[in-house]
């Protein structure tokens, strides 16, 4: 049985960690947090079975183990009072001061995730929940720290659950190492990453565990021995080179070991670094002359050789990497860094968080710890997927802080908005059918209206109308009722595909009046389709209920006449009627009625032609449009030559098509990016077969050059496999 007898107080404020570099004033105060603590504490048990004193004293040696100031650790000491002390954000702002209190109320939500956070190993997309949820965290706090103190918080519970229940522990090391452990490794904090994962391992499965220790620790003094005069000949040799230089042995941790197995299936004795060397320097360039003294002194295994110096890691790690044939023929990693690169390393972000006298009256915007801080945290709000480090850091660039919104369903699901998003935006998140039938929203439980800017760990609940359809006030940016493009794009979807409907309604019943009238009802429509070139007969009606095509060429194809019945790739789309003086100079003359085809949609510099129309002016194509080859063959007389004029402020529409592989999110990504570019989508249409996604849009540009690089900006969106015009 576990005692909850509370450590000497005395003892605790004159040696323990907690107190290390840190002045007499914040020692004082820390004494004063650990009589406060004690006193609400009590012997009161939390929700795992241990004292909630002893975890606090955990917490905050942790806190301090990372060299946090003494704010941060007051913090860990206090992390649950409010649990315990009504109005305790008062009091504790009274007793210790602001950020003491913001601290802890930080820590406070965070713990208030719990039921979700543990839940998110559960459903088919456990992975996905996980990664939201990781940025979730980081988004919910103002200051690091707090995301800093949960983690130091949960490996102390980890160290307590050694004699707990193996339902418990598997539960609590489930969600440690799909949401903490992974939140340690992007923040570079790998004290804590360590020993959460190889808890966190040891619970889930603990026959592995044994084994791989067992396996490590099989012939352990031998394997140190070695170390140990490694050590001593790196040393010596490094000495002779004249290179100042700390030389020791690299510890490596069981979980680790396991996932490199799995990762390349190896064999635990094909595992090159389970014996390793670390070699700090002064300067980075010393790092380099280090490397070529490592390897004149023992042989370099091929392919096992990395730079993360000139390439850092994601979350800035760097270092060099060699593996060789050491001392008795044994493989030994070495890693060579500077003494800077390894306090990164150890701590991360946490590094810069060392207490000094001043430094934060000091500190200003430019700050370059607070900027690296703000990196990171935009590190885990962009997308993590990048493998190549330099791609992901020079994306990382553009991410904005707080630019995205974390809420719930009912059930616990995490969605991810942008930033001011409504109960609308969440709706068509959902389901677009969701979406269309929003009625009303409720948020924790509370009625709001549609237009209400969600925020972050809201629950939101969506009230559905039966049947249907958006309102066309949501499309008005002033009334404020959309955030996203998503939820905009499905809005004009709706609205395009029932103006579709009634346009080809009105063509059909336009084609069934005029084959009457001519007495051949029983005409084949996909004949006279095909004879208007069309090749179904929905879009003849379309193109009817446009009024591109008229009464007289129904007639004329249906009497056998196809030969004067104008093509209806010669017809440009009458919404995007060119007016005089658009920009087309017609063999050298402006200010003649032209028009721009919809089947090749030109836009300069496209080498154009014109094709004369009747009583429609000249329809101007891109010279290698198919429709313009079959126009020549059959009215070459009616081909002139046309040309870009001056442009001026225009747009042309022109059609793209975009090829991925399926996953939520890429239309939202790619019409994203379209809007980054300042480019209009005027239409879109998606399609799906065999996982492989393929997108239709018509975008407006004021010339190729601008269509070039939209394309561009398209094809480094994740999972796009092609970006092309049509």
């Amino acid at each position: 049985m576990v005692s909850t007898t509370r450590p000497d107080l005395a003892e605790i404020v004159e040696s323990d960690v907690l107190n290390a570099g840190l002045s007499e004033e914040d020692r004082r105060v820390l004494g004063r947090a650990l009589e406060f603590a004690g006193s609400v504490y009590g012997e009161k048990l939390l929700g795992t079975g241990e004292p909630a004193y002893g975890h606090a004293l955990g917490t905050a040696r942790n806190v301090a183990a990372l060299r946090l100031d003494a704010e941060a650790r007051v913090a860990g000491l206090l992390f649950a009072v409010p649990a315990y002390l009504p109005g305790a954000e008062e009091k504790l702002k009274e007793s210790f001061g602001a950020a003491v209190a913001s601290l802890v109320a930080g820590i406070s939500r965070l713990n208030a995730l719990r039921m979700i956070t543990r839940s998110a190993a559960q459903g088919k997309d456990s992975q996905a929940q996980a990664e939201v949820l990781r940025k979730m965290l980081l988004a919910m706090v103002e200051d690091i720290r707090v995301v800093l103190l949960r983690l130091a918080s949960r490996t102390q519970t980890l160290r307590w659950l050694v004699n707990s229940p193996e339902a418990v522990r598997r539960e609590l090391a489930r969600e440690t190492l799909d949401i903490y452990a992974p939140l340690a490794n992007r923040l570079g904090v790998w004290q804590l990453k360590w020993e959460l994962e190889d808890l966190s391992f040891r619970y889930l499965e603990p026959g592995l565990y044994k084994r791989i220790a067992g396996l490590f620790d099989d012939r352990r003094s031998e394997r140190e021995r070695a170390v140990d005069r490694a050590i001593v000949a790196l040393a010596d040799e490094l000495a002779l080179a004249g290179i100042r230089a700390e030389v020791s042995g690299r510890p490596k941790h069981l979980y680790s070991i396991y996932t490199k197995m799995r990762a390349k299936s190896l064999d635990f004795s094909q595992i090159h670094d389970v014996s390793g060397l670390r070699v700090l320097v002064d300067e980075a360039k010393d790092c380099y002359t280090v490397l070529g003294v490592v390897h004149n002194l023992w042989a370099p295994i091929p392919g096992e050789f990395d730079d993360y110096i000139s390439r850092p890691k994601a979350n800035l790690y760097r270092s060099l990497h060699t593996a060789v044939i050491g001392p008795e023929g044994k493989a030994l990693e070495v890693q060579i860094r500077t003494r800077e690169m390894h306090r990164d390393a150890e701590l991360g972000v946490a590094a810069h968080w060392r207490y000094k006298e001043g430094a934060k009256r000091a500190a200003g915007k430019g700050d370059p710890f607070d900027d690296k801080i703000a990196w990171l945290r935009q590190m885990l709000a962009w997308r993590d997927e990048i493998v190549d480090a330099s791609d992901w850091m020079e994306q990382s660039k553009h991410a904005v802080l707080g630019d995205t919104v974390y809420v719930l369903t009912p059930q616990g699901r995490v969605i991810d908005l942008p930033q001011g998003a409504t109960p609308v935006d969440f709706a068509y998140a959902l389901h677009s059918d969701v979406g269309h039938r929003c009625r009303g929203a409720k948020v924790s439980g509370a009625i709001v209206p549609l237009d209400y800017r969600l925020k972050n760990a809201e629950v939101v609940e969506i009230i559905v109308a039966k049947t249907g359809g958006p309102s066309r006030d949501w499309l008005n940016p002033a009334l404020g009722y959309i955030r996203s493009s998503r939820a905009r794009n499905k809005v004009r979807q709706w609205f395009n595909s029932r103006e579709v409907a009634s346009v080809v309604a009105a063509g059909r019943a336009a084609v069934e009046r005029k084959l009457q009238r001519e007495g051949k009802r029983a005409a084949s429509l996909e004949e006279l389709a095909k004879t208007l070139g069309f090749d179904k007969p929905e879009e003849l009606f379309a193109a009817v209920g446009r009024e591109e095509v008229g009464t007289r060429q129904l007639q004329m194809a249906l009497r056998g006449e196809a030969e004067r019945a104008l093509p209806p790739a010669a017809q440009p789309h009458r919404a995007r009627a060119a007016q005089p003086g658009r920009g087309v100079l017609v063999v050298g003359v402006d200010r003649l009625l032209t028009q721009l085809a919809r089947c090749c949609k030109p836009a300069p510099p496209d080498r154009i032609s014109g094709f004369v129309t009747k009583g429609r002016g000249v329809s101007v194509h891109r010279r290698d449009c198919s429709s313009l080859a079959r126009l020549v063959e059959r009215f070459p007389e009616r081909i002139i030559g046309a040309e870009w004029g001056k442009q001026g402020a225009q747009s042309y529409p022109v059609d793209i098509v975009v090829r991925g592989n399926d996953r939520q999110g890429l239309l939202r990504d790619v019409t994203e990016t379209l809007a980054r570019e300042k480019t209009n989508v005027i239409a879109a249409k998606t399609q799906n077969r065999n996982d492989v996604a393929s997108m239709y849009f018509t975008i407006e540009v004021e010339d190729i050059d601008q269509l070039q690089r939209a394309l561009s900006a398209i094809e480094r969106v994740r999972g796009v496999l092609a970006a092309a015009r049509r």
